[in-house]
């Protein structure tokens, strides 16, 4: 096919959808079968009415060919893992008794069993539940949701194209699963797992589908020969297969390297390929390895995770390049749409001017139809949009809100030494335990406590006036006055206040800093049925008054006991916003720094002498290629240290970092200086306890013994004989005793219980420590 005709064949797709609804009607009918208010088949219904009106949503725009399998009622990896019968031993008899039962129990678990370890889904703020796998895993396939979502868009007259993780990025990202050997490859059992794909692109071949999408986003990362050598046999056998639809074999989220030349060779009939960002690279690389003559691209041009409106000159040229590569060219979002927002145009509350920089699920399905159209038919069809697209990405670049000039001489003058603390940490801990009187294994927790509907209910009493401030803020002390009650009650050595005024931890801190706008529709899934609304970083950072030291101050002033201070930290408050792209993220990063000083200075004035600053996202941020790091670290450990390094010696500073792989930066959180980090450990069973140890990390840590992602309330034997293994890895003296992250998800009772158990965990591992 000549390039002309590539051009005219071109049309638009997207990998995949957001899965919640306008209204979030997904977390609603899933939590409300949770509590026993909606039945299965009721839940059901909402998933089937949501799945064909995202379908429809995408038709009507213009797609051609609308993704199945994308829409999960938790996570599309525990779906897979459910697709091949990788159910562990643990959950089988749930599963059995009830599919959908057993399905919420491998993600929750339950009060007798744990559920799957989760963690984040590449450098996204998505966690997906990791596949416990081992050598005597056998697969088998269930085709079930695959062939009945397909059918169901089949049944209405639409194009449909499944999407599954691909066999390649299923077995990278499992883990062996409990009482396996550590050093076990669950990439060994490739040829065991090949089979039952096999099955199930036949069940689909059967049922309609034309294409099929594997998506293998691993095969971004760095791959050593022997995974390539799996790749290529892989799709040499899949794509040998005779009984098959079309195979789209997918990448996304960086560049594929030398993972780009094997797919090409395979026996496949298309790639779809990310080209923006660091991915741009792919364009040479493809041209290199020979195009893909006689194949399909699909050509990822429009930036799937952020929500900045795309430059369609821009896109449309790399399309134009691009087509004289393969023999067919369609355009699509560079990953699935589940990583931004609906609909832009909900947010009334935002600047109209602004609306227009900003595009959502909706209006990048928008550009992908035009972009499609101008390639297809010439760009004098799409001129009036191409018109306004210059208009608007002008007004974006020479605004106000994107320029502060105070603001850029002070990240200008920044110094080396202004990123160091004035004294080493064997000097600060002296000063520290000196002014604290900590007791051996201190327990606090990470930050936050429930949000319980009466809180959630004072919030919207005050948006609709039912309340004023005076009686608003009547109610966020009686919650602290509750909270510091039950804490120094459990015996609880550092105690938080809560967050009870807090809407989300960077939100928060977001809508009192300049340079940031808030949406109140830009619901975006971060697991299960949690939901979040990234703000939107679109100018330069500066903060106008303090932002947390009164509440802070309040705590403080009802208890002798050390109240921490809780920040989120500049990395997080930009991995979990949508960032602006038309600055480096190091430039943006130094500026939020700044403002974050100037809040950790009052409240240590104030007499905070704990003060937290979350980094949750340091290691989720960390760039898929093991070339990009050190840069990155660079930047993101300096804006940490520009943070927190304004503090006497005797102020003790804290961080923590939750659900990820954490083994390959632990220089990078070392370099973070801060006095003790908190960290997720309970599901990986004091992993990153052990990965410090090997490092040599000389600082105070506390690895998680409770995890706050399940409703069950662990004993406190089990959050002893966690706190033991921790002192496997990590000293005594230098050891905390904590959950793995906050608990504004969780319920009062299963909080109180846990707490409670942890804290007599704590005792008696301290008993046994003194011999008492």
């Amino acid at each position: 096919m000549t390039a002309k005709s590539a051009a005219a064949a071109a049309r638009a797709t997207v990998y995949g959808y957001p899965r919640q609804g306008q209204h979030r009607e997904l977390k609603k009918a899933i939590e409300g079968y949770w509590k026993g208010k909606v039945t299965a088949e009721a839940l059901k219904e909402t998933a089937r009415t949501l799945r064909h009106s995202h379908w429809q949503e995408l038709a009507d725009a213009g797609i051609h060919e609308v993704p199945t399998g994308d829409f999960s009622y938790y996570d599309h990896v525990l779906d897979t893992s459910v697709m091949v019968g990788a159910v562990p031993d643990r959950h089988r008899a749930a599963v059995s008794a009830d599919a959908l039962d057993g399905y919420f129990a491998m993600a929750r678990g339950t009060q007798d069993v744990a559920p799957l370890e989760m963690t984040k889904w590449f450098d996204t703020n998505y966690h997906y539940l990791v596949p416990e796998l081992g050598p005597d895993t056998v697969f088998t396939a269930d085709s079930t949701k695959q062939v009945a979502e397909l059918k169901e868009a089949l049944a209405v007259g639409l194009t449909a194209r499944p999407v599954l993780v691909g066999p390649l990025t299923y077995l990278l990202l499992s883990k062996p699963a409990p009482g396996v050997a550590a050093d076990f490859e669950p990439l060994t059992l490739l040829d065991r797992l090949l089979p039952v794909y096999a099955e199930v692109l036949a069940d689909l071949r059967a049922a309609g589908a034309e294409w099929v999408q594997l998506d293998e986003p691993a095969l971004v990362q760095d791959r050593t020969p022997a995974e390539l050598n799996a790749a290529a046999r892989a799709y040499r056998e899949l794509g040998s297969l005779t009984d098959r639809p079309k195979l789209l074999v997918a990448s996304y989220f960086d560049r594929l390297g030398d993972a780009l030349p094997v797919l090409a060779k395979a026996p496949v009939d298309g790639l779809a390929l990310d080209f923006t960002d660091a991915a741009a690279a792919n364009l040479d690389a493809l041209a290199a390895a020979g195009g893909l003559p006689g194949k399909r691209l699909v050509a990822g041009v429009v930036n799937g995770r952020n929500i900045w409106i795309n430059d369609l000159e821009k896109s449309l040229s790399t399309l134009g390049t691009l087509l004289g590569l393969a023999d067919r060219v369609d355009v699509a979002a560079s990953c699935s749409l589940l990583h931004v927002p609906l609909d832009a145009t909900a947010e009334r509350d935002i600047d109209p001017q602004i609306v227009r920089w900003l595009a959502f699920a909706k209006q990048k399905t928008a550009e992908l139809v035009t972009l499609a159209r101008g390639l297809a038919q010439g760009t004098d069809t799409i001129a009036t949009e191409l018109a306004a697209n210059r208009a608007d990405l002008a007004s974006r670049a020479n605004s106000a809100l994107t320029h502060d000039p105070a603001v850029r001489a002070r990240a200008a003058a920044v110094t080396d030494a202004d990123g160091r603390r004035s004294a080493p940490y064997a000097a600060r801990a002296t000063a520290q335990r000196a002014h604290l009187g900590l007791p051996l294994l201190p327990t606090t927790t990470i930050g936050s406590f429930p949000q319980t509907d009466a809180l959630r209910s004072a919030r919207a009493d005050l948006r609709t006036g039912r309340i004023d401030t005076a009686g608003y803020e009547d109610r966020i002390k009686t919650e602290i006055r509750d909270v510091l009650g039950f804490q120094e009650k459990a015996g609880i050595d550092v105690l938080v206040h809560g967050e009870p005024e807090r809407n989300d931890m960077v939100q928060y801190f977001a809508e009192q800093l300049t340079g940031y706008l808030a949406t109140q529709h830009g619901w975006v899934q971060s697991y299960g049925t949690r939901y979040v609304r990234p703000p939107v970083l679109a100018g330069d950072i500066s903060r106008p008054e303090p932002m947390t030291v009164r509440w802070t101050s309040y705590a403080q002033s009802l208890t002798g006991r050390p109240v921490k201070g809780m920040l989120t930290g500049p990395v997080t408050m930009l991995a979990w916003s949508f960032v602006r792209d038309d600055q480096p993220l190091g430039d943006t990063a130094r500026q939020v720094a700044l403002a974050l000083r100037d809040e950790v200075g009052d409240l240590e004035e104030a007499g905070t002498s704990v003060i937290q600053v979350d980094e949750p996202a340091l290691r989720e941020t960390l760039p898929l290629r093991a070339a990009d790091h050190a840069a990155y670290l660079a930047w993101a450990t300096e804006a940490f240290r520009l943070s927190t390094s304004g503090v006497q010696d005797r102020t003790q500073i804290h961080t923590h970092m939750c659900y990820a792989e954490f083994g390959d930066i632990v220089q990078g959180i070392d370099d973070l200086d801060a006095d003790v980090i908190s960290l997720e450990a309970a599901r990986s069973h004091m992993q990153v306890a052990r990965e410090l140890a090997e490092h040599g990390y000389p600082r105070e840590a506390g690895p998680g013994v409770y995890d706050i992602h399940s409703p069950r309330v662990p004993s406190a034997d089990e959050a002893a004989a966690l706190l033991r293994k921790g002192l496997e890895a990590i000293p005594a003296e230098r050891l905390w005793v904590n959950p793995d992250c906050g608990l504004k998800t969780r319920g009062w009772p299963e909080t109180r219980a846990s707490l409670e158990n942890l804290v007599t965990a704590a005792r008696t591992v301290r008993a046994e420590l003194s011999g008492s």
